[in-house]
């Protein structure tokens, strides 16, 4: 699919009907949401099997298009996606240690997606000299099963890529609003709404990583209490300062 929207642009309920396919193909590999972790109530297991794949397929659904649209600035998407990956892979190692059956598989998936990112940032870093393109719907895909994989990994993910997935939420519902496709993209995103503001990318970029690392840093140590104060709080900030951009 991102193949196709490369070589000849295809219109956004193309590139759904392929997402959407994508997230039934992993769901029919047993790769779909069972529980989740809702502090201060911990663990919360989805009764019904429907709502979970319904969930599920939310999830990467939205997974993939968080990652193509932050996919705006150069080395943005590769640069969070590899240190989303490394976190992912650091977390089922930390499991694996502590016990869990086959996370040191799940570990190694994150290394490897890490691996190739690393190999393509130099060259997607600014001045980009080689651009991630639609390949940012393989890595958004890529990141929401390697989430689901492991036990805790859906409360991971959503700290450590809060700032796209906020921002895509807060997007959509704006496009919704103005009666335009949610699924078209505009320059209304924090990244390009900080680099239509003067910005330098790279400092916009580099801002991003610190972000990620330190919320994913917070996702794997801190406690679920904490855990979801600073989500609460990113949240805030986040919608916040889209807000002030969006009236300025």
């Amino acid at each position: 699919g991102g193949l196709a929207d490369d070589r000849w642009n295809m219109p956004p309920w193309f590139n759904f009907g392929v997402q959407f396919v994508a997230a039934v193909v992993a769901m029919a590999h047993i790769i779909f949401i069972e529980v989740f972790t809702l502090p201060p109530l911990g663990e919360v297991w989805i009764a019904w099997r429907w709502l979970a794949l319904l969930f599920s397929l939310f999830w990467m659904v939205g997974m993939i298009n968080a990652v193509n649209f932050l996919d705006g600035l150069d080395g943005l998407a590769a640069g969070v996606g590899t240190i989303a990956a490394l976190l992912f892979a650091w977390h089922s190692y930390r499991l694996a240690a502590a016990g869990a059956l086959g996370q040191t598989t799940v570990a190694a998936f994150g290394l490897a997606l890490a691996g190739a990112l690393l190999g393509l940032l130099p060259f997607n870093f600014a001045p980009a000299r080689i651009f991630l393109g639609s390949g940012a719907y393989v890595l958004g895909y890529q990141l929401a099963t390697l989430s689901i994989l492991a036990p805790a990994k859906i409360a991971t993910a959503l700290l450590v890529l809060a700032i796209p997935i906020i921002d895509v939420a807060w997007q959509i519902v704006a496009r919704l609003r103005r009666g335009q496709s949610p699924f078209r993209g505009d320059r209304g995103h924090l990244h390009f709404r900080l680099s239509d503001g003067g910005w330098p990318t790279r400092r916009i970029v580099l801002l991003y990583y610190l972000f990620t690392l330190a919320f994913g840093l917070v996702a794997i140590f801190a406690s679920g209490l904490v855990k979801l104060i600073v989500l609460l709080g990113l949240v805030t900030a986040v919608v916040g300062l889209l807000f002030w951009f969006s009236v300025k």
